[in-house]
């Protein structure tokens, strides 16, 4: 596997310095000018353009052999998509929780994941207002600010669950509501994949349900959840990966357990 811990702390020091440099100095600052609309549900702002082409500079000397996919570059030319199941591509998604960043409120963060041939073997989850670091390196473990941790649930009756519908149909959306939402406590998304991840691991949340699954904002926080020793997969158990383009659906919890429940239930709409 290409992870080594100096590729590890390279990148660490990276999206820090990232962080600092292009998206700190910017958050409530921002003009009108600074803003634009990408897409319904989703803007872009001066800070993930400027994110994004210094993460991609010093990606590209850290791992020079590898693809590099970033969001706003694959938005401009959807055809990159196609290179996240090259034998070894960086993921990045420049300022996670754009619309939360843009309204001057967290949470916000970055983003960054390392693939092998569609498979995620490392990420990174940067939260840039408290500068925690959520990492995870396949088949050796989960980490916050470098100390190993197990993801822990709630223990709460019924589970605490966090359901994105923001890109479901409305016969989806009245589907969870009669007969999913019955069946646990249910909480806002953060609208950040950067902070809800890490809320399925430190104790925040139990289960959590996405609709659009796109690699730059999932392939680090499924592996740092299933390194945690939750499971995060495919509604029916099949694991993510980053290359499956188009795939929609994705469960991820703090246990094993509560996963398959989530996923009989699912089952059964």
């Amino acid at each position: 596997m290409s992870w080594t811990p100096e590729i590890d702390a390279a990148v660490s020091a990276l999206i820090a310095r990232v962080a600092q440099e292009a998206i700190a100095p910017r958050y409530r600052q921002l003009s009108e000018a600074d803003v634009i609309n990408k897409a319904v549900n989703d803007v872009v702002t001066v800070a993930d353009t400027h994110a994004e082409r210094l993460l991609s500079e010093g990606l590209a000397v850290i791992l020079p052999q590898a693809t590099i996919v970033g969001e706003e570059a694959a938005h401009a030319d959807p055809a990159l998509m196609e290179r996240l199941g090259d034998g070894l591509c960086w993921i990045i998604d420049p300022l996670d929780g754009t619309n939360n960043f843009a309204a001057g409120k967290p949470p916000f963060g970055v983003l960054i994941a390392l693939a092998e041939h569609g498979q995620c073997v490392a990420g990174w989850i940067h939260d840039v207002p408290s500068g925690r670091l959520c990492t995870a390196q396949l088949g050796r473990g989960a980490f916050v600010n470098g100390r190993a941790v197990r993801a822990t649930p709630t223990s709460q009756v019924p589970p605490v669950a966090a359901i994105s519908t923001v890109f479901m149909d409305a016969g989806q959306r009245e589907a969870m509501r009669q007969h999913i939402l019955p069946h646990y406590s249910v909480v806002d998304i953060p609208r950040c994949a950067a902070e809800q991840y890490p809320r399925l691991v430190l104790g925040v949340n139990d289960v959590s349900i996405f609709e659009r699954t796109l690699a730059w904002d999932h392939a680090a926080g499924v592996l740092f959840v299933n390194e945690a020793g939750g499971k995060a997969a495919r509604p029916d158990g099949r694991p993510y990966r980053v290359d499956q383009l188009g795939e929609k659906g994705l469960i991820a919890a703090s246990t094993p357990a509560l996963f398959d429940a989530m996923a009989e239930r699912l089952a059964g709409l």
